[in-house]
């Protein structure tokens, strides 16, 4: 039985692309948004979810740790994703024949320079993918779209300007997300563990609550605070560390964090991927 992995978007998204990279064995299911993708895997209808969270020029995914702290899912694992973006025009037109281009807010944001060059209208799309499939559709000949390679292909583009995106170190990671999925720890691998803690309503409790980190030498690499329930007064903290818990150290700083917290979710523990090596 083929197994699937959803995403967000239209066939062709750069979330597509990262799902073809990672599992090429797997039919995608693409969803109209994130909670639909996540519900997807929660409901039996996939396996995976592939789910886009931080990109390293535009930041964070808004209202992602939300989503994927509710959905009752873990992480499988991470994925960085080079967003590379395309061109892409209607088969047999010229560069200089294109007026106007299409694609997601971000997508035109990132690809200044080349908009500019060729004074090109800018048209908002709701996604990049989407806007080559509008193309491919109801698209007039001076018309063109920024998405990706992949894209271009599904729909029968041609891309008429390859990697335009300004910042060539583009990239976004992505969490792969599971039900049921387990992994037995490799002792030859890195891990992050991600978390979601509420911190109790006391002076100093978020910093006593990460003092658990320093004293037993762990090291955390990301934290980040969101509203929840609509309650300015009411924040919860995106936590990401290094090891599992496994490690007594990792452990022991968890055990202190609990101390100072209403709630701690253990969201995942998983393999650091190697590009984190290499950026």
């Amino acid at each position: 039985m083929t197994k699937k992995i959803s995403f967000q978007g239209e066939l062709g998204a750069y979330s597509h692309l990262a799902c073809k990279n990672v599992f090429a064995d797997h039919e995608v299911v693409p969803c109209r948004n994130f909670t639909d993708a996540l519900a997807c895997v929660n409901e039996g209808e996939a396996d995976l979810a592939m789910i886009p969270v931080e990109n390293s020029a535009a930041g964070r995914v808004a209202d992602i740790h939300k989503l994927v702290g509710n959905s009752d899912l873990k992480i499988y694992a991470e994925h960085f994703q080079k967003v590379n973006h395309q061109l892409i025009a209607k088969p047999g037109i010229d560069i200089a024949a294109l007026k106007s281009v299409r694609s997601h807010v971000m997508g035109l944001g990132q690809c200044t320079k080349v908009i500019e060059t060729l004074n090109l209208q800018s048209i908002v799309m709701a996604d990049t993918a989407g806007s080559a499939k509008y193309l491919s559709e109801y698209g007039e000949d001076h018309e063109s779209a920024i998405a990706s390679e992949l894209a271009a292909e599904i729909y029968n583009l041609n891309i008429v300007q390859a990697n335009i995106e300004d910042d060539k170190k583009n990239t976004t990671r992505f969490l792969v997300m599971s039900k049921n999925l387990q992994q037995a720890k490799d002792v030859n691998l890195d891990y992050l563990t991600s978390c979601i803690i509420e911190t109790k309503s006391i002076p100093s409790a978020l910093y006593k609550a990460l003092g658990g980190f320093a004293t037993n030498g762990v090291n955390m690499i990301k934290l980040e605070s969101f509203i929840v329930e609509s309650d300015f007064n009411k924040a919860q903290f995106y936590v990401e560390f290094e090891g599992h818990l496994g490690d007594p150290a990792v452990a022991g700083a968890v055990e202190e964090v609990r101390h100072y917290t209403n709630m701690l979710t253990i969201l995942g523990e998983y393999p650091k991927h190697d590009y984190r090596s290499k950026s």
